[in-house]
This record gives structure tokens, sequence and C-alpha cells, in this order.
């Protein structure tokens, strides 16, 4: 008796292979569409399951937010969002403009780079919140609907540390060989920061004009919790907290994010434009 044996593979049911979940890519859009589909249906959980000692439900669901919105309508919204935002953009141009002249100042003068640099640590490593109590004693209060000083200057504050650092990164790390060049011919350092050196750092000097977009809307809205105001996305959460109005506090604070989100987007879209090189393919 014979027993023929078939080859391998032949005779049995074909296996499918397995399916490779990593090499499955969804598009962008419904990447984030899913993600926050699923934030959404997490946050309507947590508010609706969440409850005090008290019975009260201190997170609103997102329908009672997206009520709040339509309840408060544009006018408020555009009444304390403008403020803050001239605020931020006062703050944004001062404390950019103050970090990119030092750093400038650090190509053309080396030995003043210890002090610049310790300089933006100290103002890094102080307490935003100390500053902001100091400052609201010495600045004058703003008038109605003016953007407030206090404000102003924590947004400044919040954005020079970043810049100053990002901006003496990328000036650093201009080509050796062209600076020997314009050194060869004469040239100053003046010279070497304006041809050569202001290009090689233009990337990084936008990521961190880029990164110093949502630093100074925060920096501004804290400003505005020390008072003082009449108006202001700071303010408005104050009061809207006091009057125990969880929806509208989560309003505002969900508007800020989404505000600070598309400065950071929009600075961006500049920033690929100015430098496409910086961003690869």
């Amino acid at each position: 008796m014979t027993t023929s044996t078939a080859p391998a593979g032949q005779g049995a049911p074909p296996k499918g292979r397995p399916i490779q979940w990593e090499s499955i890519k969804l598009p962008a859009w419904l990447t984030g569409l899913i993600g926050g589909a699923a934030i959404i249906i997490l946050w309507w959980m947590v508010a609706t399951l969440y409850v005090t000692s008290t019975g009260a439900h201190p997170i609103p669901t997102p329908l009672e937010v997206v009520m709040s919105y339509i309840d408060s309508g544009w006018e408020y919204y555009w009444r304390n969002f403008s403020v803050t935002l001239a605020e931020a953009g006062i703050g944004y141009v001062w404390g950019n403009g103050i970090a990119l002249f030092l750093a400038g100042l650090v190509l053309v003068i080396p030995r003043l780079e210890g002090v610049i640099t310790q300089l933006a640590i100290i103002t890094y490593c102080i307490p935003i919140v100390a500053v902001g109590i100091l400052a609201i004693v010495l600045i004058k209060p703003p008038a109605a609907g003016e953007p407030s000083g206090t404000a102003v200057l924590l947004a400044a504050l919040s954005v020079f540390f970043t810049t100053v650092v990002g901006a003496l990164l990328g000036l650093k790390s201009a080509d050796k060989s062209s600076l020997d060049l314009i050194a060869v011919y004469g040239g100053s350092r003046f010279t070497q920061l304006v041809k050569v050196r202001l290009i090689a750092a233009l990337p990084a000097i936008l990521s961190a004009l880029q990164i110093a977009v949502p630093a100074a809307f925060l920096g501004a809205v804290l400003g505005e919790f020390f008072g003082k105001i009449e108006s202001g996305v700071g303010i408005a959460m104050i009061l809207a907290q006091q009057n125990s109005n969880a929806p509208l506090v989560w309003a505002l604070a969900l508007a800020s994010g989404a505000v600070a989100l598309l400065g950071f987007m929009l600075l961006g879209l500049v920033a690929r434009a100015i430098a496409p090189w910086s961003k690869g393919k």
C-alpha cells in the first residue's frame, strides 16, 4: 500500500493573508473626524455620568455649550474677543520685535549673548502671575473697551523667550563657508547678518513666531484675569463663573482655543509661503 504525499501547499485550502493594519492609511480629514467624534462622545458621557455630592452636573454637555453660543449671540463674543485679540496682537508685536532685535544684536556684538540669554531665561522663570500682580499696580487701568496694559505686557512676556531662543539658534545655523566668504571680501558682521544669517534663520524664526501666536493670546487672557477692565475674554470667564454659568465658561474656553489654533494655522501658511523649503516636500 503506497501513500502519496502531495507537495506542501497543494490540496490544502488557501489561507488568507493577515490584514496589515499598519499599512492602512486613512485620509487626514477622516482621521480628524473620527477623533473629534470620539472626543465629543467621551465628553458627553463624562458630563452625563459625573455628578457631585449635591447632585449637580458641573460639566455641561456639548449641546448645552452649543446653546450657550446661540443664547449669547455674536455681539457678545465680538465685544470680548476683539479686545483680547487687540491685546494679544500688540503684545505679540512688541515681544517678538524686541526678541528679534536682541537676537540680531548678539550676532553683531557677540559679547552681549550671555546678558541677553540670561534676560530671556529670567523672563521665562519668573511666574507670570507675579508679573501680573505688579503690573496691575503700576500700569494705569484702560478706558472702557480699550486694551489692558497688563494683558499686553503678559502677552509680550509669553512670547519673548521662545522667539529669542529660536532666533539665536537659527542665526547661528548659517553656513560657515558663506560667512567666511563675506569676511574675506571685507564684509562686516552686520553684512553677514543681513546677507546670510537671516536667510538661514528664516525657518527657525518663522517656527518661533508661529508658536508665539497661541502663547500671546493665552498671556492676554491671563492678564485680563487681574481685573480693572470692562470687556475681554478673561473678565467674561470670571463673570460667567461667578454666575455659575458653566456652559458659557466652557463656550468661552473652547472659542479661545479655536481662535488660538486658527492664528497658529494662518501663520503656518504664511511661513510655508515665505520659506517653503523649511517644510520639506
